[in-house]
């Protein structure tokens, strides 16, 4: 079994311990320890980082008791080594870890929720909860009210207590939830109404972990999903936030009480100005419509073969391509720009027998493009060679 030294001190960063045994893992190497400051990943918590001696520790895992350190050099068996922590990593993880235990706590008080999960990652950490009634989701005012209460412990500073209670008192305590093992069950307390059984490193008093943030709850396999910010990663958020509301004010002539109307009232002006350019593109668009029937090639069995590159957008090519074919005797390839690659429509009148879903597969997946529809008209995509493909395939084939 190996001693560990973060039980009774959150806050060790430095130790010496005896290699009891190195062997070789692909590139790195496992090292076990008497003893061990390092946590290793269990409980949704991840492992510490740091080094023993110039060794440096990239993992740590816990086996039947036995902490292995993976380090990147082999350490002599029987040698006495130094021991340090990276102190930002696990001071980060101390206060998303204490974050999930008010936060779980606040639920379950307030609301009913049972926590079946912890996951803290690189940049945010989430807690899986079973609801009463299957309740995947709550209000913002429900979210709210857990954050006030969550905050106002944090405020009040109040301690957080570590220990491994013995049978009797343990039985006597009450836990939030049944423990997942039956010895050496470690108790974490906060305040007066938070308490679990727990094997993770926390701060000594709440006040420690500064602010905590719910940035979303989601639904998640059934249950509710609760991703938070704790610590020094709330501070960076609000930072974020408050930096991307004080530019969007600017840019809107605006203050952080009024933003949120500004920005609804530029984007109804902003659907409206957008409504009003598509009628106007609309118009100048099929205003040119007969230029491009002047311009049309007459085929050998007397159809018009309309073929252009114009300005427009999904929709507009396939209006206009539409409005085109209206009349008799006409087959309408249409293509235009978006960005590198080009968009089609092709069309035919209802007397003429060619098949337009046909053409654009046989021109557009050749060249790397893709499309298809109905025989009298289709829509794809792909490079800007593909119109005159389609074209030259028409004037081979009026019936294609």
């Amino acid at each position: 079994m190996t001693e560990r030294l973060y039980y009774n001190n959150a806050y060790l960063t430095e130790f010496d311990a005896q290699v009891l045994a190195c062997k070789p893992d692909g590139e790195h190497f496992q090292v076990l320890l008497d003893r061990s400051a390092f946590y290793p990943t269990s409980g949704g918590q991840p492992f510490d980082t740091g080094f023993l001696d110039d060794a440096q520790v990239v993992d740590v895992n816990v086996e039947e008791d036995l902490v292995w350190h993976t380090v990147t050099r082999p350490l002599t068996e029987g040698s006495i080594v130094h021991g340090t922590i990276d102190w930002a990593r696990r001071f980060d993880h101390m206060q998303q870890h204490a974050g999930d235990h008010m936060i779980a706590g606040a639920l379950h008080r307030l609301m009913g929720g049972m926590t079946i999960g912890l996951h803290i990652s690189g940049d945010i950490s989430t807690i899986d909860v079973a609801m009463p009634e299957g309740v995947t989701r709550i209000s913002p005012d429900e979210i709210r009210k857990i954050e006030l209460d969550v905050n106002d412990h944090i405020q009040r500073n109040v301690p957080i207590r570590c220990w491994f209670p013995d049978a009797e008192e343990l039985e006597s305590l009450p836990l939030r939830k049944k423990p997942t093992v039956s010895e050496h069950v470690r108790i974490v307390a906060i305040g007066d109404d938070e308490m679990v059984a727990c094997g993770g490193t926390h701060p000594a008093h709440a006040g420690e972990i500064g602010l905590v943030k719910i940035v979303s709850v989601t639904p998640a396999r059934g249950k509710m999903r609760v991703a938070f910010l704790a610590g020094q990663r709330a501070l960076t958020d609000y930072f974020r936030c408050h930096e991307a509301v004080q530019a969007s004010s600017e840019l809107l002539s605006a203050n952080g009480d009024n933003l949120v109307d500004t920005v609804a009232a530029t984007l109804k002006k902003l659907r409206t100005t957008e409504s009003e350019l598509r009628k106007c593109r609309r118009e100048i668009l099929f205003t040119g419509a007969q230029d491009y029937l002047d311009q049309a090639e007459t085929l050998s069995n007397g159809c018009q073969l309309v073929v252009q590159f114009v300005e427009a957008d999904a929709n507009l090519l396939r209006d206009l391509a539409v409005k085109l074919i209206e009349e008799p005797h006409r087959i309408v390839l249409l293509g235009a720009m978006n960005g590198k690659q080009a968009i089609y429509a092709f069309g035919r009148s209802a007397d003429v027998k060619a098949n337009m879903g046909e053409l654009m597969r046989a021109t557009a997946v050749p060249m790397g493009g893709k499309g298809g529809g109905r025989p009298d008209f289709a829509q794809g995509g792909g490079c800007p060679e593909i119109l005159e493909a389609a074209r030259l395939m028409i004037r081979g084939n009026p019936e294609f």
